[in-house]
């Protein structure tokens, strides 16, 4: 099953919306100027209120690893997704005690063989490259690239995803999970919680095609 990620969630009313939609993880984005920024407080608040199946990821953009082990212990957070300029030292060193989503900008000339240099990442979010962000653009990502690294790499595929095209992007890339933000939202950090349920059905119509 293609895991459902829900990302920048910003209040209890939004989270609760994804976890009945059927998402399987919520993203927490702890980077400060992301339109989607929550804080700690906030983020623990809304992880008291969440079913234990469902995981929480802690999204960080060029943190220390002391930094992301606090989050860890006061939001209980089930994984780290690290979305700046991270080395694959620091990321091991996060790895030893929390899984690592590394995220990637895929640029035209982006190489697969970047992957290999993080071996202790869980799993690697593609995202769209814009200068000057870190993610959330709402632009496509490329989705060949995709493709060729989810046959040896668990792929967490970002990018500009919405309820129009997540089938395609499930049936082509065949990806370990699927993330959106801006896709299901009514206005940046405010999910439409419609959008949120119809994306959740596309996604899993795509998986059986």
């Amino acid at each position: 099953m293609v895991r459902v990620k829900i990302c920048g969630i910003t209040n209890s009313a939004d989270a609760l919306a994804a976890v009945e939609a059927g998402a399987n993880l919520l993203g927490f984005n702890f980077y400060p100027k992301s339109p989607r920024f929550i804080t700690e407080a906030e983020a623990a608040k809304i992880r008291k209120q969440l079913p234990k199946k469902v995981e929480a990821v802690g999204i960080f953009v060029n943190a220390s690893p002391a930094e992301v082990m606090a989050l860890r212990k006061s939001v209980k957070l089930d994984a780290a997704q690290l979305h700046g300029d991270e080395s694959s030292e620091t990321t091991a060193e996060i790895a030893r005690l929390l899984p690592v989503i590394k995220a990637f900008r895929v640029e035209p000339d982006f190489h697969l063989a970047a992957l290999d240099e993080y071996p202790d990442a869980f799993a690697f979010l593609f995202d769209a490259a814009h200068t000057g962000q870190y993610g959330g653009t709402g632009r496509t990502t490329d989705w060949d690239a995709a493709r060729r690294a989810a046959v040896d790499h668990r792929i967490i595929l970002a990018g500009g995803l919405k309820v129009e095209n997540v089938a395609a992007a499930v049936r082509i890339v065949r990806p370990y999970g699927i993330d959106v933000a801006s896709g299901v939202e009514s206005k940046p950090g405010k999910k439409d919680h419609d959008r949120l349920r119809e994306f959740i059905q596309e996604v899993r119509r795509g998986e059986h095609k």
